[in-house]
């Protein structure tokens, strides 16, 4: 049972921090239940709103049906009633779908659909994606514009129109014409969040675009500096989000740049410089070196960012 409707939980989302949780895997890379419950439920003890289980940050890539349905339902169970957690549905159509189901009986608030897996897409065939998920549950929908995905703003109206359920769009191109067409086509009728990697660094001008909040992996290990970014981010306050950018985030997109895929890998690194437990990465994702470790964990502490819970 959802304590939300699509348009409380858009509604809900739009004005917070979201965050997707590093999935816990153990020394075997099998799916950690207990160390991920733990995190999760740190996570949501922060003033955040809302969590997606599965995302990319969560490695849902990596995720069979089975693994994908265990992580959500863990999620949900760890989290509390005011974080509503989100799944993924993930892959080509029919995966996508099951994903989508599971979600749901899990007790999951809502759906982040990730883009289908490999082929190039035409936005026809976008469309017959996303509505054969929409239909295949009530739960609230969020198309994530990324790689393969990528929704013309006439091809969002015409989901929009179709699915009462389908309530947000998330980016991850960072093309700004593009975003304003999709946001000048849509309106209000959708929410939009910023979903570009370290999605920090271009969270303020992004704001302009009518993108009132973003997904933040870096939440996953030093959350209130998070969420103060995000406070200065809603306020404008240049200053304060330059000074964060410049003492932070920026010296840490210079080691998450140091290996493909590493966007992921830090995250995970970081949980692990806290002195908490999220397990290695999965294949095809490499762990960073034992030197981008250290070199993680002293700029953590030369940053003032070490998390105090």
């Amino acid at each position: 049972m959802t304590n939300f409707t699509p348009a409380e939980l858009a509604a809900h989302l739009k004005d917070g921090l979201l965050s997707f949780p590093a999935t816990a895997f153990d020394a075997d890379l099998e799916f950690d239940e207990k160390a991920y419950r733990e995190h999760v439920s740190w996570q949501a003890s922060y003033d955040v709103g809302g969590l997606f289980a599965a995302g990319g940050t969560g490695e849902g890539f990596s995720l069979t049906v089975e693994e994908n349905a265990r992580v959500v339902r863990t999620a949900v169970e760890a989290s509390r009633a005011e974080v509503p957690v989100l799944g993924s549905a993930g892959g080509w159509t029919k995966n996508a779908v099951a994903n989508a189901q599971a979600a749901e009986e899990a007790g999951a608030e809502g759906l982040l659909v990730l883009p289908p897996y490999l082929t190039e897409c035409t936005q026809e065939g976008l469309v017959a994606h996303v509505s054969a998920i929409a239909e295949s549950t009530k739960l609230p929908l969020i198309v994530y514009n990324r790689a393969n995905a990528v929704y013309s703003a006439e091809t969002v109206a015409a989901l929009a129109d179709r699915h009462e359920n389908f309530i947000g769009f998330k980016d991850a191109n960072g093309d700004i014409e593009h975003l304003a067409k999709v946001t000048a086509t849509n309106g209000d009728r959708l929410f939009y969040l910023g979903g570009l990697p370290t999605a920090e660094t271009y969270a303020l001008p992004l704001l302009q675009m009518g993108m009132s909040t973003y997904s933040s992996a870096m939440f996953n290990f030093v959350p209130e500096f998070a969420l103060e970014f995000y406070g200065d981010v809603r306020n404008q306050d240049r200053a304060a989000v330059t000074e964060k950018l410049t003492r932070f985030v920026l010296p840490y997109l210079n080691i998450r740049d140091r290996g493909q895929g590493f966007g992921v890998s830090i995250v995970k690194a970081g949980i692990r410089a806290i002195g908490r437990n999220a397990g290695s990465v999965r294949p095809p994702l490499k762990n960073l070196s034992e030197q981008d470790l250290a070199d993680l964990n002293a700029l953590i502490d030369a940053a003032g960012v070490r998390p105090q819970a």
